[in-house]
Parts: C-alpha cells; structure tokens; sequence
C-alpha cells in the first residue's frame, strides 16, 4: 500500500471512529431548520443575558435553545419562546414561525395553563392546607382541561411543520424531599409540587406520542439538584420574582441542553 492510500485509509477509519463515538457534529444539524417555540423554561427566565430584541419574552442567551444553536449551526434558527406563554399564546403568536421547511421544533407549554405561578404563590403566602388544595385544583385541570389545549397546539404544529421533528420537553420536579431546607414549605406541600410536576409530564408524554412527537423529560437530568438538594438548579423565591422556580444558568445547560440534544 502506498503511502497515500495509507493515509487515505486511516483518515477514513479516524472518521469513521468520530462518528461512532459521537465525536463528530451530527450530520442532520447543519441542515436543520430549528424553531424554539414555549414558555419561560425554554425562552431562559431565570438564566440571565436576555436579549433586549426579546423585551419581557425574556429569551436568554444561556436557553438551551440558543445553546443548542451555537453548538450544532443549524441552517436557520428562530428562538420565539416567550415568558408567560400558554398552548393557547404558542398558538396564536408563535406558529407563524413556522413553515412547511422547517425540520426541528423544540415546545414547553403546559404550566402557565393551570396556573403554576399562582399555585407556587399560594403555597409560599397561604397555609399548608390551601397550598395542598389549590395544587390539586391544578392537578385536576392538568387532568382534564389540558389535554384538549396540548392536542389543539399539537395539531397546529403538525399542520404547519408536516415533516418536522418536534420534540417536547417536560418541567424539574421542584423539590428533594427529606432535603437540606429547614425553612419555607413543608414536607407536604413539597411532595404535593412534586406530584404535580409529574401527573403534569405524564400528560405532555402522552399527548405527545399521540401526535407523533417525541418527549423528554428532564427530571432525571434535574435529580440531585431540586431545590433542598444542596446544589440547586433552580431559584427558589429570589428577586427579581418572576425567577422564582425557573432554572438558573446551570439548569439550563445541565439540565435543559442534554435532554433536548439527545433526542433532537
């Protein structure tokens, strides 16, 4: 063999290794066409560095979006996740960015819909057992008012974006039960949060796989790092208030980014 095709070949098998052991950029990203549509857990609330184009979108440049773009250079990218949205505002004032050439849709909606800023308001201000009633009145809408939401949004998703690969990710649990807090909630209404969090992803999982979708959650990625954990990636009642249980930097790079670019 000579020395050229020598080479040749162990640039082939170098290559070839790359690919294989995930070192090399994924072949579809620079091709796809990402669209980041949600709420304030993808536009980045609580991570800092937001945009001054984004105004009270708040959408970061530490999101897993826009870490995820900068990473992986897709063909085009349109980060339109906004702070406070629900299915119903994705709806109306996100899908128009999308187009029948798009080929990658991240989504968080589901939270604002059952009121999470006021269940956590609530369960910080008011008595154990008003916290516990208003997380299960949410409980109940997540149940049976937001599955229809999630569909409709689903539905006008597909619509729009028939050959895109859609990927909708779940919220943290909030709390580590048996934690390091001494203060603030209680055992209970921790673990009443917490249950929440999870009937709220078991909806969005299933909704999801019956669009077509596909969902990831993020719990484990956020296990040992709930607020009473001792290494939280999440704000706890904080100034400015409307970080308050988001994910802080970290959270969003540690947490956020690994779930979405494992299925993305």
């Amino acid at each position: 063999m000579s020395a050229r095709s020598l080479r040749a070949s162990l640039v082939t098998l170098i290559l070839g290794a790359a690919t294989v052991l995930g070192l090399a950029q994924p072949a579809s990203a620079a091709g796809d066409n990402y669209v980041a549509l949600g709420d304030s857990y993808s536009s980045g609330v609580g991570a800092g560095s937001y945009t001054s184009e984004s105004g009270a979108c708040q959408r970061s440049t530490k999101a897993y979006p826009q870490l995820w773009a900068s990473a992986n250079a897709p063909s085009s990218f349109k980060f339109v996740a906004c702070s406070g949205a629900t299915t119903s505002s994705v709806s109306s004032g996100q899908l128009g960015s999308l187009t029948s050439a798009t080929t990658l849709v991240s989504v968080t909606a589901g939270g604002n819909d059952v009121g999470f800023a006021d269940v956590m308001q609530t369960c910080v201000l008011q008595s154990e057992a008003t916290c516990v009633s208003r997380v299960n009145t949410a409980v109940s809408q997540i149940q049976n008012s937001l599955p229809g939401k999630l569909d409709s949004l689903y539905s006008g998703i597909r619509s729009r974006s028939p050959q895109a690969h859609v990927v909708v990710l779940g919220y943290p649990r909030f709390y580590k039960l048996s934690g390091s807090c001494i203060a603030g909630l209680t055992e209970t209404e921790r673990g009443a949060i917490n249950n929440a969090s999870n009937v709220l992803n078991g909806v969005l999982a299933k909704r999801a796989a019956n669009a077509g979708f596909t969902f990831s959650s993020v719990v484990d990625e956020f296990t040992g790092h709930e607020l009473c954990s001792g290494d939280a990636w999440l704000h706890s009642v904080t100034v400015p208030v409307s970080n308050s249980y988001h994910p802080k930097a970290v959270g969003q790079s540690g947490g956020y980014l690994p779930a979405f670019r494992s299925v993305a």
